[in-house]
């Protein structure tokens, strides 16, 4: 496979956008999401299997936080104003240590939120936040996944690589588009959890935290995009054997091909996959659906080209199946002019 292809971010289902619109819909009228939607491409009416991209996402957020004025979105009962994570970070920035960063983070948000106090637990190898609720409410899910994944980002920004987590867990029972979260977080992942909690892996606590203004001017004009999706491949099988994939020369990589690049039996691997709730075939059809979803996003080949590319006899095949991949036909992803 061509280099170009190296370090295709996956993309995530429709179903865990819709998780995110369900809260945007009581925070924005009608027409003012649609007019959101429309210029990341999407439309307000769910398509079962649609996927959403990397860039639709980090746009999203831009949009809805500077519509809105609130950079949490509405995740919480009180609006998050404008100038709240530039704060955050200038906070945590002038840390002498990661621990006494998640420290400040913790502390932080605790003035601010009236839904949940944040916890900061930490012992000679690992250092963990807790989410521990005000009152009785229900585990917002987003929120729950929005708030830990900002205080796992802006750690691994400050320390100036991603961090490797330990473990995270949710308070709330496994979604059904649970397949999409090792796609941010590299960690074992556990939902029906007593608390929602991350857990940084063992020797972490003391390093040095080394960022500029100028650094943390650019980093928060790209938010969220340095930090929204992980970088690690190794927490996950899945998305280990979605990078030799990506490696390899072909996309007729077969499964005891992988197996024998990962020292494993092909049975050991399926049955490693099926505890993860996916399969050889289920990561090799993510990865041709997302590398022909960004070709038809660049618009830059005709259909024919791209269903060659990702291993297709003929146009119509690859018509059906990126039709079973997505509820859509190929021409819905295509830019508009």
């Amino acid at each position: 496979m061509s280099d170009q292809n190296t370090g295709i971010l996956p993309t995530v289902s429709r179903a865990f956008l819709e998780d995110w619109l369900q809260l945007v819909r009581q925070q924005c009228p009608a027409q003012q999401l649609a007019g959101f939607l429309d210029q990341i491409g999407l439309v307000e009416a769910a398509q079962p299997g649609g996927r959403v991209t990397h860039d639709q996402i980090v746009r999203f957020y831009q949009l809805i936080a500077a519509e809105t004025g609130d950079e949490m979105m509405g995740l919480w009962s009180r609006p998050i104003r404008s100038g709240t994570l530039k704060h955050l970070c200038a906070s945590m920035r002038g840390a002498s240590s990661l621990s006494a960063a998640l420290y400040r983070f913790t502390s932080f948000w605790n003035l601010l939120l009236d839904d949940y106090e944040l916890r900061l637990e930490t012992d000679e190898q690992r250092m963990c936040i807790l989410l521990e609720p005000r009152a009785d409410d229900k585990p917002q899910r987003f929120g729950h996944m929005l708030m830990l994944k900002l205080g796992h980002g802006v750690a691994s920004w400050l320390t100036g690589r991603e961090l490797p987590l330990a473990e995270v867990g949710f308070a709330f029972e496994r979604p059904v588009f649970a397949e999409d979260y090792p796609v941010l977080f590299p960690s074992l992942i556990r939902f029906g959890a007593p608390r929602s909690r991350i857990v940084f892996s063992e020797g972490l606590g003391d390093l040095p935290i080394s960022r500029s203004e100028m650094e943390m001017q650019e980093f928060l004009l790209r938010a969220p995009r340095d930090w929204i999706f992980t970088s690690f491949r190794e927490h996950a099988l899945s998305l280990r054997l979605r990078e030799l994939l990506l490696e390899a020369d072909r996309l007729d990589f077969h499964l005891r091909d992988a197996a024998q690049s990962l020292n494993l039996t092909p049975r050991t691997l399926m049955r490693r996959l099926d505890a993860e709730g996916t399969s050889f075939q289920a990561i090799k059809d993510g990865l041709r659906r997302d590398i022909a979803i960004r070709d038809l996003s660049r618009g830059l080949k005709s259909i024919e080209e791209i269903s060659q590319d990702v291993g297709f006899a003929s146009a119509a095949n690859f018509h059906r199946a990126f039709r079973r991949w997505t509820s859509a036909t190929p021409g819905a992803y295509r830019k508009s002019d």
